[in-house]
């Protein structure tokens, strides 16, 4: 890395050449980089194996990881046997995850939570994912300080235990989703387990975040009630002054892209919604604050507002680039949860495991079982207490849990015990918790013949399948003036109300039918141009042919 130099005379700073072995570090990262999409690509095509088998009941997660397993094994022999050696390659950086990998994900989450009415339903989505969240961390943590204090499990300080249990509280939602969708769960429902699992990887992280600051020696001075209302206060400070900050990018967005017209040049259009996806994680982290909670506002305020103000082409663009980079850089974390069990040394502390497997089932169900009864009183479509079970038996530990984890600055031992925990409680639910869903599912439906599958419909266990296999066309929309009127000014109540009759209209574009029509135009030409590339390609039939002159007309029409 290149230092910098202060002259004494002038106080000038200037800035060396690079250190020697720049170049062999070059080589070195470069290798890694290759290793990386190695990794993908082998995941990628196993992906499309098991879509292409059909094989639905086996979660994405579940085979990435169990990939990453026999590649780390695969490597390790041929370290023993002295024909490579991968080790620096299989290093994985915390900081890489939080700085390039985690903002994609979380980006893409917050982007997609059109699926339904997140704001009709923020009341109910803040109390699980704030409260519920706090409520599994305290449980969780508060278990694991009672119980060695006890000894009868590995001895933690309350700042390591609280830590541990906030960062453990991070649930992945995949299943629970892929399960909503096969029970055709009401679409409200669904979007608030949606709603809940995204804030929960936001507020965990802010969680954690918090409670490691309680380890400094400032907190360490002061009394326990001090030090509570400190931590309160300052939760709530990164958790609001942080969305506030992605809302604000978000808003100021979607007025740029109202006011300058981008849309006969996609290339601009797409280059600023990249820059306004990251700028806010930049900000908050420099701050000091949560910039995932950042990224999370900004992009469910820009897929509410700014994602109206796109061309159609750009809307496709940004979609599918978002889904295709958060894939990637989930593809990659659980990889390295496989590849972790041969690459990093473990220290197993096996009552502390089972202690904490049960304190997440016990968090989780302490949790969702009360909040669900209470948030019932105020809701017309109740959550019903088999629905409740299977939203228990799904919070799944994931990829940010695992990350969380290699974040810890505690001592060595420490930091390996936490890291072979956490290591063990995810492969655990993900693999045996994961797996054992689909048979609950049946279990149930059983009980209660009722529920039924959607006719027609695959139950299916993959995400790629579930929310990326084709363009969401509720997400491509272009309103005309006289289609405003009569679609979105809706008696509502509550922000909906206040969001339809002056957010909406002051900050997306109403288009004139003459701009819907180039809109069109702008993707018929696209697809003319599909079409005649097509074209040039032998076909090996005549009906093939026909079946292309067909498939161009309905898409042009």
């Amino acid at each position: 890395m290149a230092t910098t130099t202060t002259l004494a005379a002038g106080e000038k700073k200037y800035v060396d050449l690079p250190d020697k072995g720049s170049a062999e570090e070059e080589h070195t990262s470069s290798m890694t980089i290759f290793f990386i999409l190695l990794v993908i690509a082998l995941c990628i095509m196993l992906v499309h194996l098991l879509l292409k088998c059909k094989f639905h009941y086996l979660p994405e997660s579940i085979a990435v990881v169990l990939v990453g397993i026999f590649l780390g094994l695969f490597m390790r022999l041929l370290s023993t046997l002295g024909l490579a050696n991968w080790q620096q390659e299989e290093g994985f950086s915390p900081t890489v995850f939080f700085l390039i990998m985690l903002p994609p994900i979380i980006f893409e989450s917050g982007y997609n939570l059109h699926k339904g009415n997140f704001f009709q339903n923020i009341g109910s989505i803040m109390i699980f994912a704030i409260f519920g969240t706090v409520i599994s961390a305290v449980v969780i943590g508060g278990g694991i300080y009672l119980l060695g204090q006890a000894q009868v499990a590995y001895e933690l300080s309350l700042v390591e235990s609280f830590a541990f249990g906030s960062l453990i509280s991070a649930v992945d939602p995949v299943a629970t989703l892929a399960i909503f969708h096969a029970l055709d769960i009401d679409p409200v429902l669904n979007m608030l387990v949606f709603g809940e699992s995204v804030l929960n990887d936001a507020v965990s992280i802010v969680l954690t975040t918090t409670i490691l600051e309680l380890a400094s020696p400032e907190a360490a001075a002061m009394s326990g009630a001090e030090a509570f209302f400190t931590a309160v206060g300052r939760f709530c400070l990164m958790f609001f002054a942080s969305a506030l900050i992605g809302a604000l990018f978000g808003i100021i967005s979607a007025i740029l892209l109202k006011f300058v017209d981008l849309r006969k040049t996609p290339s601009l259009e797409f280059g600023l919604m990249l820059i306004f996806a990251y700028a806010p994680y930049g900000l908050a982290e420099g701050l000091k604050l949560s910039g995932i909670m950042a990224i999370l506002f900004c992009g469910i305020v820009m897929s509410h507002y700014t994602h109206l103000n796109l061309s159609p082409v750009t809307q496709i663009t940004v979609q599918q680039t978002f889904r295709t980079i958060a894939f990637m850089a989930e593809t990659c974390v659980f990889a390295y949860l496989g590849l972790a069990i041969s690459s990093i040394e473990h220290i197993v502390k096996v009552p502390f495991v089972i202690w904490s497997i049960v304190l997440c089932l016990v968090g989780r169900a302490v949790n969702i079982f009360p909040l669900s009864f209470l948030v019932n009183y105020f809701r017309e479509h109740k959550i019903n207490r088999k629905m409740q079970c299977i939203m228990w038996f799904s919070g799944l530990r994931g990829a940010i849990a695992f990350a969380l984890s290699l974040h810890l600055e505690f001592d060595n031992e420490k930091r390996h015990v936490l890291v072979t925990a956490t290591l063990i409680i995810v492969l655990f639910t993900i693999i045996f918790m994961g797996g054992s869903t689909m048979p609950l599912m049946k279990v149930l439906n059983k009980a209660e013949k009722r529920k039924k599958t959607r006719p027609g419909r695959e139950i299916s266990l993959s995400k790629t399948k579930e929310m990326g296999e084709t363009m969401d066309s509720e997400h491509l929309s272009e309103l005309t003036e006289e289609e405003y009127e009569a679609q979105v000014v809706k008696p509502n109540k509550g922000f909906m109300r206040i969001d339809a009759k002056y957010l909406i209209p002051f900050l997306t574009r109403r288009l004139t039918k003459q701009e819907v029509r180039d809109g069109t135009n702008q993707m018929k030409t696209l697809t003319n141009q599909w079409y005649q590339e097509v074209r040039a390609a032998p076909s090996d039939s005549d009906d093939e042919e026909t079946e292309l002159r067909s498939g161009s007309l309905v898409a042009l029409s």
